[in-house]
């Protein structure tokens, strides 16, 4: 079993930066795809950004792309967003995901519980 626990979110002004964390406790990452879905009020949860389980292949979402960042350190058993230029439509909840295969999916198993961003313009 694997328990994701993000932190790191927060509230910052449009233009600003944030970088939220995911650490796993359990089971290591490695092996595992890992990635960044977020959910905002009334809306289905979309997808963020995601990494395969070296960190070599990675892809994102065209509303963050060249704005956000996804990292993963398998030694320590953690990942990493790293958000700049902030915009109010990035304000969600931001949940962490891991899946044994090669990419994460609404479908994959595992995910913590969520991390509130908030950005006010």
């Amino acid at each position: 079993q694997v328990q994701l626990v993000e932190s790191g979110g927060g509230l910052v002004q449009a233009g600003g930066s944030l970088r939220l964390s995911c650490a796993t406790s359990g089971r290591t990452l490695m092996g595992y795809a890992v990635g960044w879905f977020r959910q905002a009020p009334g809306k289905e949860r979309e997808f963020v950004a995601t990494s395969n389980w070296s960190g070599q292949i990675t892809h994102y979402a065209d509303s963050v792309k060249g704005r956000f960042t996804i990292s993963r350190d398998n030694a320590k058993n953690t990942v990493s967003l790293q958000m700049n230029s902030l915009k109010p439509e990035d304000t969600a909840v931001y949940f962490c995901a891991a899946d044994p295969g090669t990419s994460t999916s609404s479908a994959s198993p595992y995910w913590g519980q969520g991390t509130q961003v908030t950005v006010s313009s």
